[in-house]
């Protein structure tokens, strides 16, 4: 029987168990028996022999067929799994994307803090400790799930960022991409007492020293390495921004590319993105410097294809990484061409655009009964021809669409390369004067910390009360920056 057959199968209809919220019975699963899919998180024991004694919780949309993604998700210290499910924005794009999310836990009897043990030794190297019960549950997923084994990525916040850049420095024959937040270069410590050096000022190394702490993790390699992904508030005072540039050297000279970027963009909430390519011209190191944030996860709450989560200790409301980060990996582009459904169609274009629509035009593809087109990452049509107009869009707005084609079975092959489409036009530059009060009941601005901060542009705006008063910009829809001195 066929993987995907088996694998619908095993997927069970979905709980109507609240999202967000543990089953009060988890479910329990071995190697012989496929964990329930169903649309919550569920704690899964029997994985492995554990020698890191940790916990395994999985999120398994019960859409997602065999051969999809799989990302781990390490919480950071004093948080737990499902505070990480809850949160981080992972379970959305699970649903939209399609693949599956295992949250791993350490608890206090393994660190007083719950932390993961990324200075240790013991517990972060090639076959020990957590480091080895985490593979371990990528094989269960693989086993149980139908994960594509090619496509494993791992992602983690603060201690479990450090643990991230461990696992991809030991096990680059297992993860095909990483994505490290508010986090630590691969072996920075050793030691506990070496840890908080760490945090607030790694060694002062060369590239190719921290690049020797990658290549001695897993001496002899010469696979492929991941591409990893580097998230840093530039007003973290609990893991300095000194280790988002150890990390950038550390990534960029195991992959031989050196340290000068090949280009920077400006995303939402203050974000600067600098990428660093392959010798292919494909992005093998990317940073993400977010001005003002301090230590946690971005996470930008709303509906909108690239928001997500929701803000709580240590999740922080800038832009939502989750969405950045997948996009990086390429989740939101399908399978990977080469295997046995139809290739990606070719010569993918954006042929027109008006106000309010987006025309596009592929290459035919043999054996093709349709096509499916996607628009940040979700359905949107499926034309039987190789054209789509894509209508009722907003003005002055970049959508990324993706084509997929899809045989008489109904089966989807791999889906091309983005292309990204902006519309003409846009809203009018508005104005708004008013209390900071005011502004957070409009929705135009967010409090944290008593603090009150502009939407889009996370400009501090000052106390959280009806007397400070400022001039707010919105331009474009939703984006506003202080205009004091005149709009």
């Amino acid at each position: 029987m066929r993987p995907s057959i088996l694998r619908r199968l095993f997927r069970c209809v979905a709980s109507t168990a609240v999202l967000g919220v543990l089953l009060a019975t988890p479910v329990t699963a071995t190697a012989a028996q496929p964990a329930v899919a169903a649309d919550t998180l569920q704690q899964v024991t029997g994985f492995g022999t554990n020698p890191g004694n940790l916990q395994m919780f999985a999120y398994t949309p019960a859409h997602v067929p065999a051969g999809a993604p799989l990302v781990i998700a390490l919480h950071g210290c004093t948080q737990t799994a499902n505070a990480y499910y809850a949160n981080s924005g992972w379970p959305k794009f699970a649903d939209t994307w399609g693949f599956d999310v295992v949250f791993p836990q350490t608890t206090s009897a393994n660190n007083s803090l719950s932390c993961f043990s990324w200075f240790d030794p013991a517990e972060d190297t090639r076959g020990r400790g957590e480091a080895a019960s985490v593979v371990q549950m990528v094989e269960y997923a693989k086993r149980t799930y139908g994960s594509d084994g090619r496509r494993v990525y791992v992602t983690g916040l603060s201690a479990g960022g450090g643990m991230t850049a461990n696992l991809l420095a030991a096990y680059p024959d297992v993860f095909a991409g990483g994505s490290v937040a508010s986090g630590l270069p691969a072996q920075c410590a050793t030691s506990q007492a070496a840890a908080s050096g760490c945090q607030t000022g790694p060694q002062q190394l060369t590239p190719a020293q921290w690049g020797d702490k990658v290549r001695a993790s897993y001496p002899g390699y010469t696979g492929p390495w991941p591409r990893v992904a580097i998230w840093q508030g530039t007003s973290d005072y609990t893991v300095y921004p000194a280790n988002a540039t150890a990390l950038r050297d550390q990534w960029t000279d195991v992959w031989g590319i050196g340290q000068t970027p090949d280009g920077t963009s400006t995303l939402p909430g203050n974000t600067t993105r600098t990428v660093y390519n392959d010798a292919s011209g494909k992005p093998a190191v990317e940073t993400y410097s977010v001005s003002g944030m301090g230590h946690g996860l971005p996470v930008n709450p709303g509906t909108g294809a690239g928001q997500c989560g929701s803000t709580a200790a240590y999740f922080l409301n800038t832009i939502c990484s989750t969405y950045y980060t997948g996009v990086f990996w390429g989740l939101d582009q399908g399978a990977p061409g080469g295997g046995d459904g139809l290739p990606a169609p070719s010569g993918l274009t954006v042929t027109g655009v008006t106000a309010d629509s987006a025309s596009l035009s592929w290459s035919p593809v043999a054996g093709a009964a349709s096509y499916e087109v996607r628009r940040d990452g979700s359905k949107v049509a499926s034309p039987t021809g190789a054209s789509f107009t894509d209508t009722g869009l907003t003005a002055g707005v970049s959508y990324r669409y993706t084509v997929a084609a899809v045989d008489s079975s109904g089966a989807v092959g791999a889906a091309t390369s983005a292309v990204t489409a902006t519309t003409t036009g846009g809203v009018p530059v508005q104005c708004f004067t008013a209390s900071n009060y005011a502004h957070v009941t409009a929705g135009r601005a967010h409090t944290s910390g008593g603090y009150v901060y502009a939407n889009g542009s996370n400009q501090n705006m000052g106390l959280y009360n009806t007397f400070v008063t400022h001039t707010l910009k919105e331009s474009p829809a939703g984006y506003f920056a202080l205009a004091d001195s005149g709009c």
